[in-house]
């Protein structure tokens, strides 16, 4: 690197103190970004990626968090001692940020056009119009189709992935001469995830904008990354160019991240196992009201006309871009949300049954939502959360069992059992998936809707999430509907695969068919993407 750095972190350390216990959780890291790069930080959750990044624009909930040692130099000021109006000059404007999860950052309260508009409002004075069209222009950018028709919409009525989506327009919004992007694609398709990735790098290559770029997926970095610092239990161990690292790591650590993957095989199709969920000619419609009387002049066809089967100890994957209609679908065999068709659980139909009806039903058919903070109380502890069904569905059982079975589901997913007295945002974002998945695998259920479940974890818990999973089906004959943008993971564990567009199925059957002989145009476009961005020894093809 030549010349003085536009973001230079020195020595900086990281601690939280609660209840007169201090915890070191980022230990005398140093890094510098220069104007126009883009440097990775990477590594499990929990190794402080996130801490890292939130420190250089004093975002952390202090006095709680502290800094022990180090400063954070941008454009020569420490930021670390910056007062609150250089605060505010520096974030939003010079400094962006997108956040891992977007129902933390966006307001439920607000529409999209009125969130993306005052950031442009605040920071350059845009008068309505102005702000407007900047934010039909900035919703286009990121691949929201038909943006003008999303301006009032709320953060509720928009997919994972299209929410992630709007985060980022709001962090583009300024140009900010350095962006901080933690886990900026995690809740994105494929392809969308290639387009993303590419309209950063053009920004970068128009503005010489700067980019500190947070993740778990290892291809990802290799596409953006200049350079790479490998994290782990609060301090880098390995940091230098991409092409480096990825061809000849040192450490043992990296080495690790490397070669982790998903692995093994899904569950072999078989046709005399009972059907668990099975369902015919599912629709969901959601009606276009316009007018002063509210009349309903169109439909959003979220899930026209879709039939599937899931069997008992099989797996169903479906696959499909943001807003295709995956989740909904989920949520309809459910009967989570109101839809119309035929759907049966069991030996049961259950289209027709009201709230109550469902309830005997639930501790059978459990979910493991997309975003874990958005599902998990905080207010709650861990292990209130995670024991929460057990009082509802097992009322009889002691204190003492419902704790053991608590532990003993913490550990299942690979935390520690002594996290239980904690609260969710104690916890990563990985973290807090396995605790939702803990939640739902507690009751020993028939049925598991899983809608993104791995989307927040980094690779070797993905991996690790995977053998559960897989584990836990072999065990107790689990039926599986897995929703995933993730074609990696729904490969290790689907035997069969929905694709889905627009409402509609655009190719169904035996996932080998699917992933090594697609038929349809988009299934071939959607692998090819995929895969071509997944591959991490052989390159990445840019879109």
């Amino acid at each position: 690197m030549t010349g003085k750095p536009l973001l230079s972190v020195r020595d900086l350390s990281v601690a939280f103190t609660q209840n007169g216990a201090t915890n070191l959780a980022v230990d005398r890291i140093s890094f510098d970004i220069d104007k126009g790069e883009t440097v990775a930080l990477v590594g499990e959750s929990g190794s402080g990626k996130s801490v890292s990044a939130l420190s250089t624009v004093r975002l952390l909930p202090y006095p709680a968090a502290s800094h022990p040692t180090g400063e954070v130099l941008f454009n020569g000021e420490d930021v670390l001692k910056a007062d609150d109006a250089a605060l505010r000059r520096i974030r939003g404007n010079e400094i962006s940020m997108i956040f891992q999860e977007p129902m933390t950052s966006l307001n439920p309260l607000h529409t999209v056009e009125k969130q993306i508009a005052e950031v442009l409002k605040i920071h350059r004075g845009m008068g309505d119009q102005a702000a407007r069209s900047r934010v039909v222009d900035l919703l286009r950018q990121v691949g929201i189709p038909d943006p003008r028709s999303r301006l009032d919409s709320y953060p509720h009525q928009l997919s994972g992935g299209q929410r992630q989506r709007v985060m980022i327009a709001m962090a583009l919004a300024n140009e900010p001469d350095l962006l901080i992007a933690d886990e900026p694609t995690t809740a994105l398709d494929v392809t969308v995830q290639a387009q993303i990735l590419q309209l950063l790098k053009d920004i970068q290559r128009d503005t010489g904008m700067a980019m500190l770029f947070i993740t778990h997926d290892l291809g990802i970095v290799r596409k953006v990354a200049d350079r790479v610092c490998v994290m782990t239990a609060g301090e880098i161990v390995e940091s230098g160019p991409v092409e480096r690292i990825f061809t000849a790591p040192e450490h043992a650590y990296t080495q690790h991240l490397l070669a982790a993957e998903p692995k093994g095989d899904p569950p072999v199709t078989d046709d005399r196992k009972p059907v668990v969920v099975a369902a015919e000619n599912v629709k969901v419609w959601f009606p276009v009201r316009r007018g002063f009387l509210r009349r309903t002049v169109d439909h959003i066809k979220a899930v026209d006309g879709i039939d599937v089967t899931v069997r008992e100890g099989q797996t169903l994957g479906i696959v499909g871009e943001s807003g295709s209609g995956k989740t909904t679908l989920g949520l309809a065999l459910m009967r989570m949300i109101s839809s119309t068709g035929k759907i049966r659980f069991g030996t049961r139909d259950i289209e027709g049954l009201n709230s109550k009806e469902m309830r005997p039903l639930r501790r059978d058919m459990q979910v493991v939502f997309q975003d874990p903070f958005g599902s998990l109380s905080p207010r709650m502890s861990v292990a209130d959360i995670v024991g929460e069904g057990l009082e509802v569905h097992f009322p009889s059982i002691s204190a003492d069992q419902r704790d053991a079975k608590v532990a003993a589901a913490l550990v299942e997913v690979g935390l520690d059992a002594n996290t239980r007295f904690r609260y969710p945002h104690e916890f990563s974002g990985g973290q807090r998936q396995r605790i939702s998945i803990a939640r739902a695998m507690v009751l020993e259920p028939k049925f598991v809707m899983l809608d993104e479940p791995t989307s927040a974890l980094d690779m070797s818990v993905q991996a690790q999430v995977v053998d559960l999973l897989r584990d836990l089906q072999r065990r107790h004959n689990l039926a599986y509907l897995f929703i995933s943008h993730d074609l990696k993971v729904v490969r290790a564990l689907a035997n069969e695969v929905v694709v889905m567009r627009a409402g509609k199925v655009v190719e169904a059957g035996p996932a080998a068919d699917i992933f090594d002989a697609p038929e349809t145009d988009y299934t071939k476009a959607l692998m090819a993407a995929a895969f071509r961005l997944e591959t991490v020894g052989a390159g990445i093809v840019s879109e």
